[in-house]
């Protein structure tokens, strides 16, 4: 099968070529970056050992490929690929994330024309599995979104959320934030410090309301605080709300939930995720434990933000689109320490 990535110099590119190296249903027969046209793979990323010379971005090239991953920043990859007959796209940016196309239009700034003429699907695998074996066009999950659903999708087919609020406090890996050039991430004001950012207004909490309302079925109001900490790659959200079931309830919820999923792993009471445990892997693991005292339920989830909540995600996706073992290419144990 031929697969093309669109901004394979970026992290999430990388990734994708990393994972689809190890896939043995897959050749990669066209690579792109702005920022590096005419050079070498090798030239740019010596690790990489790859004399692949990167193209421009070439629309009537992505006709060629069966399916093609966009790493583009957001607003670019619709107008690119809207139009494609004959090719898959899964989206790494937000252009095919919402199901209302003016919740993008209000947090991203731009309009996407035709968008309901799509044949789109939400990525997110365990959620959604029978719409992205059918889809046209899939929109990968945001990282924080991905970390956040996994770990409260359970309540919601049971119904168990008490209130229509839910606290997300959330620490994330500095690749979260892509290759930046800016003042903010560099070593010395990242080194040994820890620090909130985009409060209140981030762009992941529409994209998390719209999935939970669709799960709860009902209006929902998230409060998330996002944290940038100083390590390369890894989620941890801790999440806050209200049920009155019991922990053990909950649990065997859970458990029964993501018994058939490869790679989500529900622990045992009393036993907490962390991030190392998910470096370089698809795999997340969800812990669960409550204050009785205050009937406050706190779910944990931890994920690589480059593979579960990026690129390994996308080639579920595409696993699942091509009918292939889900876990082709993804079966990673974590790299530890």
């Amino acid at each position: 099968m031929k697969v093309g990535i669109v901004g394979v110099t970026g992290y999430t590119g990388l990734e994708l070529l990393r994972i689809l190296s190890n896939h043995p249903h897959v050749e990669v027969t066209y690579l792109s970056s702005k920022s590096f046209v005419g050079k070498s793979l090798k030239d740019v990323y010596p690790f990489e050992l790859d004399e692949t010379v990167l193209q421009d971005i070439e629309v009537e090239r992505f006709e060629d490929c069966d399916v093609l991953f966009t790493a583009l920043p957001a607003g670019v990859s619709y107008e690119l690929v809207k139009d494609l007959k004959n090719t898959k796209v899964i989206d790494l940016g937000a252009d095919f994330r919402f199901d209302d196309p003016s919740l993008y239009e209000k947090h991203y700034g731009k309009k996407l024309s035709n968008y309901e003429t799509c044949e789109r699907a939400y990525g997110l695998t365990e959620l959604n599995r029978e719409k992205i074996k059918n889809a046209k066009f899939v929109g990968n999950p945001g990282c924080y979104p991905t970390a956040v659903l996994l770990a409260t999708a359970p309540l919601a087919k049971n119904d168990a959320l008490g209130t229509s609020e839910i606290f997300v406090d959330a620490k994330s890996g500095v690749s979260g934030a892509g290759r930046k050039q800016d003042e903010s991430y560099t070593f010395c004001e990242l080194n040994e410090n820890l620090k909130p950012y985009n409060l209140v207004d981030h762009r992941h909490v529409p994209e998390m309301e719209e999935k939970l309302e669709a799960l709860f079925k009902k209006k929902i109001n998230v409060v998330f605080a996002p944290h940038l900490i100083p390590m390369n790659r890894g989620i941890l959200c801790t999440i806050y709300l209200k049920t009155s079931l019991s922990i053990e309830e909950i649990h065997r919820m859970y458990r029964e939930f993501y018994q058939d999923e490869f790679f989500v792993h529900v622990l045992p009471i009393g036993t907490y995720p962390t991030t190392k445990w998910c470096l370089g892997t698809n795999h997340v693991f969800i812990s669960l434990t409550k204050d009785e005292r205050t009937d406050t339920l706190i779910v944990m989830s931890a994920l690589d933000n480059l593979m579960k909540g990026a690129s390994g995600q996308a080639v579920q996706n595409m696993n699942v689109m091509f009918c292939f073992e889900e876990q082709t290419a993804l079966k990673f144990k974590a790299v530890y320490p």
